[in-house]
């Protein structure tokens, strides 16, 4: 079982990874912008009123549908989505369901998805050595 305290340990492990000052949330610069990677799911508990936050649930970025749906597909009570995420590249993680090294490899996967070119290679030179 994977807490956020491991998701703000593995997040903040990658290189130039940065926590949001407002929010839990966890991005990477990739020119001049920050790129989300990993976020903590905003929930519309009333349709009239502002999404809140559900801190047992992670939003992580993946690479495209396709790998969308292999993960949804694989485990339906560890992963799923919203109509909000439809046709964006992330999927819902409830933390309580999912293990270390799991979310490990699937924050390492996010991060590569937002990352800039030249730091995935120093990144997969340093994991070579």
């Amino acid at each position: 079982m994977a807490t956020r305290s491991d998701v703000r340990r593995i997040a903040l492990s990658l290189p130039e990874t940065t926590e949001a000052s407002d929010d839990f949330a966890f991005s990477v610069r990739n020119g001049t912008k920050d790129k989300g990677f990993a976020w903590v799911w905003k929930e519309r508990v009333d349709p009239k009123k502002a999404r809140i936050p559900n801190p047992k649930v992670l939003a992580v970025r993946v690479v495209d549908e396709g790998e969308k749906q292999a993960l949804l597909s694989a485990d339906p009570e560890k992963f799923f989505t919203e109509p909000h995420y439809n046709g964006f590249p992330a999927v819902l993680v409830v933390l309580a369901k999912i293990g270390r090294a799991e979310l490990r490899e699937l924050l390492i996967d996010a991060w590569r998805c937002q990352a800039p070119r030249k730091l995935l290679s120093e990144y997969d030179d340093r994991d070579a050595r």
